[in-house]
């Protein structure tokens, strides 16, 4: 998939193209059946899938002390985009000046002209432009002047019903609802990180974690302990993740993302890994002593094999 950040060097194989514009913040099952759709059509006329996208929230600009936090980074939404089957993705910056373009300028000069937009498939309540005031109306507008053609598809809903959007997950992250997440999102919910030292106390209590960076990619659920998968390259583990300060020991950082890895012991420091989210077990708890934590871990570790599916130990 090409990756273009400057429309003065757009690939030539990417014209012509059929286009859908958006954040695309979590690639979520709206996301994924737009782009699905935009494939089909662009296969039907023999055109490229390119999907326009922003470098920023555009609320960073309008809104910034109102900016959501991102579901996904920069790099995991255009690994998402390529595994979608997406030509390529044009990634522009969100700044004033950007904020400023007429509607007109977007479609003649952004995607007609750089890009070759032969068509348009956004959906009813799509804007753009200039204090967003394009909207459908303008784009058919301009179809016959500038050659291209427009399609308008439906909202789309998740299993229950819901209208698919990046705010719902937002929601279900904050309430550590990883199960409804991947209702929404069509998968699990996947963080991302590298392997660094830590305290070093699941290892005196017998559960060695593997402690990933502060600095994660893709958005942290609420405090608690979750059953998931540790994928490490190509290896993918069965785990107990644990999100949260541990208030049973003082002093531990604020949001910490941990894996105890069943079954195996591997050397992971350094290890750039990732984490995907299956069921919350519980939420974050205070523990009286040793004792009752390493118990609690214990019926944590027994959890997170029943819901995935892993037998128990030839030594349990």
């Amino acid at each position: 998939m090409h990756v273009i950040t400057d429309l003065d060097r757009v690939p030539a194989d990417v014209a012509p193209s059929a286009i859908t514009i958006g954040k695309f913040d979590g690639l979520h099952i709206g996301h994924v059946r737009l782009v699905e759709r935009l494939r089909a059509e662009a296969r039907e006329r023999g055109l490229n899938p390119v999907v326009v996208t922003f470098d920023r929230h555009p609320a960073s600009v309008f809104a910034p002390d109102r900016v959501p936090d991102p579901v996904v980074s920069p790099r995991q939404r255009l690994e998402l985009l390529r595994r979608a089957g997406i030509t390529a993705t044009c990634v522009l910056a969100f700044d004033d000046d950007f904020a400023a373009l007429s509607p007109l300028a977007f479609i003649r000069d952004v995607c007609v002209g750089a890009l070759g937009a032969r068509l348009f498939l956004v959906g009813r309540d799509f804007t753009f432009g200039a204090r967003g005031e394009g909207n459908v109306d303008t784009l058919l507008a301009h179809a016959d002047e500038l050659g291209y053609e427009v399609v308008v598809a439906d909202d789309e809903t998740g299993p229950d019903g819901e209208r698919a959007s990046s705010t719902r997950v937002r929601e279900l992250l904050a309430a550590g609802d990883v199960t409804g997440v991947a209702r929404v999102l069509g998968r699990p919910h996947v963080v991302s990180g590298e392997v660094v030292h830590g305290a070093k106390r699941g290892r005196e209590l017998g559960f060695p974690t593997a402690n990933l960076d502060p600095d994660i990619e893709g958005l942290v659920p609420a405090d608690g302990v979750y059953a998931g998968w540790f994928h490490d390259g190509e290896s993918v583990y069965p785990t107990a993740i644990s999100v949260g300060n541990n208030p049973t020991f003082e002093g531990v950082p604020q949001k910490q993302v941990e894996a105890f890895v069943i079954d195996a012991e591997l050397d992971l420091y350094g290890h750039r890994v990732q984490l995907s989210f299956v069921e919350r077990i519980r939420g974050m708890q205070r523990f009286d002593g040793v004792d009752d934590l390493v118990a609690r871990m214990n019926e944590d570790v027994v959890d997170a094999r029943r819901i995935l599916g892993v037998p128990p130990s030839s030594g349990a």
